[in-house]
Parts: C-alpha cells; sequence; structure tokens
C-alpha cells in the first residue's frame, strides 16, 4: 500500500517502525472507499504502566496523497477525523502527530485546515525540524548552475580526482556497502569527538528488514581502491532524504562528499525523484554541515509544529510530564557536549 503514495517515507515503512519501536508497539490505519485506498498511517503506541493511558505518536503521517490522482483535501479531512476517533476516541490516548509537511506550503495548508480541531505545539529546540528542500524539476544543467559558486568548484575538482563511486544494488552488496559506511562513520567520530543521538547500528537492522524496492541508498566514495567517504540517503515516494554522510581525512582531501552528492542528485533525477530534502540543519551548533548544504542552493523550511489531541487527563499528564523529563534530560547532554572541546569540522546529521 506505501507504494501508492507521493507522501510515503522512510518513517511511515514497517521496516522502520519494527526496528525502532518493536512491531508488537505499532498500530497501522488503512482508510478506504469503495474498496480503494486512500489515506494511511503507522502510529507506535506508548503505555508507560499496565494501564491503558499513554501516548500514540505518528511520524511523517498522515499518507493520503495517491500517486497520479489529483489532490484532495477531504482525504486529509476524513483521515485527521478517523486519527482521532481511533486513538483519542475509543483508545484513550494522548495522539501526536508529527506531520510530513513544511510551513507555507499547499500541502502545509490543508493538513493545518483537516486537523483544526488539534492544537500546534509551540516550535521549541527539541521539536523543531529545519532543513533545506531541493527542487529537482529543473534539468540536470539547471541544477548544476544553481549550486554556489564554491560548491560547484570544489564539485569540479573532486572529478578531476580520479575518484569511483561505487553504488550497492543486491541485498548482500547492500550489507557490504553499509558495514563500509560505518567504518568511515566511526572512524570519523573518533577523529571529531562530535556528540550525536544518530545509531548508525539501528539504520544497518532497518537496511537490512527494508524491501528492496524501499530500501536506503548507500554510496561509497573510492580513492585508489580504498573507501574515504559515504552517503546514505532515502528514496520513497516522490521525495528522498538525506540520512547519513561521513568522511576520512582522504576524503576531505579529494573532495568525495561533493561527487556522491552530485552522484545522487543525478540518480535521483532520473528516477523521477522530485525534492531532495538535505535532512536537518543547524546554523549555531553545526555550522560546518549547514554551509555545505547551504551550497545545493535549496529552500530553508521548517517542518509544520507537532499537532496534538487528547481526551484523557491522566493520558496527557503522563505524556506531558515524560516529555518534559526528555527535554531535561537533553539540555544536560547539551551542557555536558558544549563544555567538551570539539572539532569545528565535526560533521553528521
Amino acid at each position: 500500500m506505501l507504494d501508492l503514495f507521493d507522501d510515503a517515507n522512510l518513517y511511515q515503512t514497517w521496516s522502520y517502525g519494527g526496528v525502532r519501536w518493536g512491531e508488537q508497539n505499532l498500530s497501522h490505519l488503512v482508510l478506504k472507499r469503495a474498496g480503494q485506498v486512500l489515506g494511511l498511517a503507522q502510529v507506535r503506541i506508548v503505555r508507560p504502566t499496565r494501564f491503558k493511558f499513554g501516548m500514540a505518536y505518528l511520524r511523517w503521517g498522515p499518507l493520503y496523497d495517491r500517486h497520479g490522482w489529483p489532490s484532495d483535501p477531504e482525504v486529509a479531512v476524513t483521515m485527521a477525523r478517523s486519527l482521532e476517533e481511533e486513538y483519542v476516541g475509543k483508545r484513550k490516548l494522548f495522539l501526536r502527530i508529527l506531520p510530513n509537511a513544511f510551513a507555507g506550503t499547499q500541502r502545509a495548508a490543508a493538513l493545518q485546515a483537516a486537523f483544526s480541531r488539534f492544537t500546534s505545539e509551540p516550535l521549541v529546540a527539541d521539536n523543531t525540524y529545519r532543513t533545506f528542500l531541493v527542487d529537482l524539476s529543473p534539468s540536470i544543467e539547471e541544477l548544476r548552475k544553481k549550486l554556489d559558486k564554491k560548491w560547484r568548484n570544489q564539485l569540479t575538482s573532486s572529478e578531476k580526482n580520479n575518484l569511483k563511486v561505487v553504488w550497492a544494488t543486491s541485498r548482500e552488496g547492500c550489507s557490504d556497502a553499509y558495514l563500509a559506511f560505518c567504518v568511515i562513520y566511526n572512524q570519523m567520530r573518533k577523529r571529531k569527538t562530535f556528540e550525536t543521538s544518530v545509531d548508525v547500528e539501528e539504520f544497518g537492522r532497518i537496511q537490512r528488514d527494508l524491501p528492496e524496492r524501499h530500501r536506503m541508498k548507500v554510496l561509497i566514495c573510492e580513492n585508489k581502491g580504498g573507501p574515504v567517504a559515504g552517503l546514505v540517503a532515502s528514496a520513497v515516494g516522490d521525495s528522498a532524504i538525506y540520512l547519513l554522510g561521513a568522511t576520512s581525512d582522504e576524503g576531505l582531501k579529494s573532495k568525495g562528499a561533493y561527487l556522491l552528492q552530485w552522484t545522487l542528485i543525478k540518480w535521483l533525477k532520473e528516477h523521477g525523484v522530485k525534492w531532495y530534502d538535505l535532512g536537518g540543519i543547524d546554523p549555531e551548533g553545526n555550522p560546518g554541515v549547514y554551509h555545505f548544504k547551504r551550497g545545493f542552493s535549496g529552500v530553508d523550511v521548517t517542518q509544520l509544529s507537532p499537532l496534538v489531541a487528547c481526551n484523557s487527563v491522566i493520558s496527557s499528564a503522563i505524556v506531558r510530564a515524560g516529555l518534559a523529563v526528555r527535554r531535561t534530560v537533553r539540555v544536560y547532554k547539551g551542557a555536558l557536549h558544549f563544555a567538551r572541546p570539539l572539532s569545528p569540522q565535526a560533521s553528521t546529521n
């Protein structure tokens, strides 16, 4: 069913939910009319006690943009009502939705109208997703011209360095390529000593579980036969997301990251992908990665605020207390992070 939707994404795949949250904690809602699937939602159920209180969490959904069909705002309205009836009304849960939409877009307006009964959480550091979004509709020549001049010069330099980009195609090849990526990534972490919440081993388990058509794209850049840079991206639906990147010292010298990104963009363009989400930016906390991604000349966008609804005082109290504890822990970790000497070249996302 996921393949029916242009707004499908990695976070709504069964593999992502099953590996990250456990299949026993997943719930799936399917909206149909006359046998036709109109909408989908994969929801995580969190019950911290044995009683029927807790949270239903929908990440980057619901899905309702059928491929090849005209957009129908009424489907979004019905999905919103169905989600509220099932998880808020019947199950008495605190429903929290992180919508797959960026502020100022038509999709955002449609979702805000559909979920008008929900409350928008105020945007704070731990629930704000800001990124660069690259429109891939122009020709490949136009996309190259749009690159920042310095970025384009670095790409040209990388193309002269006799580098080789290796793609993984088979399941075994994907596993081998991902292992090669992890080696570069872990070496980079030791060298840069940066803090991150990314679990590359978890992404590896998700990769092994995904069906071939949804598998993440793993690109390795080799110099003289040895891997020097790697990139991991997801392309599901009509959009791609840059998930992970890693570069060795040799990769920095040879500009391997530029060649990897451009190789991926050409592949996305050839396969009809419309948008490339560069995977989040933090100008203050990670200026090096911010400047690298800004060179793509994408649009600086922010995801819609999380939407919440709840009729249960107990579920609401439990969830809000848990979120407050999580924010406190993140602030504490952040204080430890900034107390340590960090390399200004540290990069991850």
